[in-house]
């Protein structure tokens, strides 16, 4: 079995474990998601060859920046064709700080380990300094999920294990964290601290920020200022207390602690974020209320305010990678988070998977990495939408246009050129013509009036296709209501979409309309009648048999009309 086997094993049995509860709680009828099944709706494996493009690609390439000639490039093996910013500063490898805040069972942190390693080794370390290093300095996590952490927690501690093995005979302990509520704090509690009431201050906010830290987790927003120190000074003595308390302040105290050591790994800042975030847009009350406090402009779904949220932990010229659906690089709803996102950072890299490569979500997939600089615009994006036949495919062309740059869907694209577009879509595939067309050219409302057109609730009732009824009885010449009427016709032509045609066909159907829709109006009325007028349903009547050009669905793909 290859090494990185052995990690994915541990990832792919708890999704595995997961996989009754999650197909439960996400069912298309389900409502909101309550906190106790978030980890079951959103716990979501990464393919390995995801992890390693986006570890590849963040932490990666912020060693590359520094020595560009090392060779940990040809270790790289996700490693996307593009330039690198050379970084003159002073270097670390033992400052280097990589967050995985949506951690799961560690695959990332896992796979960054590794990077880690062969980066110490370049450096001049010895493994098993080089492997305690990493653990103690390097790698960092966040998970609501406590069996997740467990795993995590297992799957690094093995990772430490292999360069020393004496390490589980220390109390050497990885920087990784699992949200817990936070308990309540009460007036005899607070009495037996031995503190500055600033110090009291800051430990009632800091517990009321994770009263809800099961739902929210990594999230909540925090203030920066907080005196760690002084609240640990604070609560460490009732923690380690010899004489256990009546009222559980030594508990409480525990609890505390813990949170605080969450807390203060959520405000650092990070040279490179890296997570596969939760897909979730049915939030319980409590997740949507904060998010429409905290993050309104991006609150369409939990892995767009990860998208926001962790490209904000990096540092300066840091990186961060994802996996998400690939819907916010076009739909109106992530508008704003495109915008900010092109007037804030760069999109370093892109991979645009087929449609339905990656099975295990219900939603096709992108994975990205971004970098926190303004400097420069220019991306290498892939699209591999035409390449089917799942995940190992994927890897493959990818692999494919690593060794020829050359092949046809690699883009090097100015991401500037997308706001030259309505919309702001990431169109990273657009010709020069076709974004001059946009810079010179009038919106298409300037010169055509867009309209819903018949609506008629019950298609099987109304709609025949053209061979089942007597040809000379299909009235086709009428040009307007007026003339549909006068001519005392029940069936007229119906454009009613089909499979893929450009630009002519599919006139298959015709609809029965006699009397301007009297039966359909009516029906509408018997169906619905909470309405006055059957209006809400058949709309535009008055653009009915007039010329125009009709669709029946707009896509991110090919577009046809009629």
């Amino acid at each position: 079995m290859e090494k990185e086997g052995q990690v994915e094993i541990i990832g792919w049995l708890y999704q595995y474990y997961n996989e009754e509860p999650h197909d439960q709680v996400v069912n298309i009828n389900g409502g909101p998601v309550k906190t106790d099944d978030i980890p079951a709706a959103t716990q979501l494996f990464t393919t390995d060859w995801v992890v390693r493009y986006m570890v590849d690609n963040s932490l990666g390439k912020k060693y590359l920046e520094h020595y560009p000639d090392s060779p940990v490039k040809g270790k790289l093996k996700y490693l996307l064709p593009g330039d690198i910013t050379p970084d003159q500063s002073d270097f670390d490898i033992t400052r280097i700080q990589v967050m995985d805040n949506a951690m799961g069972s560690g695959h990332i942190l896992a796979y960054a380990f590794d990077v880690l390693m062969t980066m110490y080794e370049d450096q001049g370390y010895a493994k098993r300094e080089a492997a305690n290093s990493i653990i103690q300095n390097n790698l960092f996590g966040l998970e609501i999920d406590r069996r997740a952490f467990q795993l995590s927690y297992f799957s690094l501690m093995m990772k430490l294990r292999r360069y020393d093995r004496q390490a589980l005979n220390r109390s050497v302990m990885p920087n990784i964290h699992v949200f817990i509520a936070a308990p309540a704090v009460t007036e005899e509690f607070l009495h037996s601290l031995k503190a500055s009431s600033e110090v009291i201050d800051e430990i009632q906010d800091i517990a009321a920020h994770f009263m809800d830290a099961k739902t929210l987790g990594s999230i909540i927003e925090l203030p920066a200022n907080y005196d760690y120190a002084g609240m640990r000074n604070a609560l460490e003595p009732v923690a380690t207390a010899q004489k256990i308390s009546l009222f559980g302040n030594q508990q409480t105290a525990q609890q505390l602690l813990e949170i605080i050591a969450t807390a203060e790994t959520m405000t650092q800042r990070y040279d490179v974020v890296v997570t596969n975030p939760p897909y979730l847009n049915k939030m319980n009350s409590t997740l949507k209320k904060y998010v429409k406090k905290h993050y309104k402009d991006y609150s369409t779904d939990l892995f767009s305010i990860f998208i926001w949220h962790n490209i904000n932990m990096t540092k300066d010229n840091g990186y961060s990678g994802y996996m998400t659906p690939f819907v916010w690089m076009f739909i109106k709803s992530y508008e704003k988070l495109r915008t900010a996102l092109l007037s804030n950072v760069k999109i370093d890299s892109l991979i645009q998977l087929e449609y339905s490569a990656f099975e295990e979500a219900t939603v096709p997939i992108n994975t990205f990495v971004l970098k926190n600089t303004k400097n420069d615009e220019t991306g290498t994006y892939l699209r591999l939408s035409d390449f089917k036949g799942g995940m190992m495919i994927q890897a493959e062309k990818v692999q494919e246009a690593i060794a020829d740059p050359g092949v046809k869907y690699l883009y090097r694209t100015n991401q500037t050129n997308f706001g030259k577009i309505p919309g702001s879509p990431i169109a990273y595939w657009a010709s020069a013509n076709l974004i001059h067309d946009f810079e010179v050219g009038k919106p298409l409302s300037e010169y055509v009036d867009p309209r819903q057109g018949l609506a008629t609730t019950d298609n099987k009732k109304y709609l025949r296709q053209w061979f089942e009824i007597s040809f000379p009885s299909i009235h086709f010449s009428a040009h307007s209501t007026e003339e549909a009427l006068q001519s005392g016709a029940k069936w007229f032509p119906y454009n009613k979409g089909g499979a893929y045609r450009k630009w002519y066909g599919n006139y298959d159907y015709i609809v029965n309309y006699q009397n301007d829709g009297e039966e359909i109006k009516r029906d509408v009325l018997r169906k619905y009648p909470y309405l006055k007028t059957p209006d809400f349903v058949v709309k535009n009547t008055d653009y009915y048999f007039r010329e125009a050009i009709t669709w029946s669905k707009v896509t991110s793909g090919l577009f046809n009309v009629r």
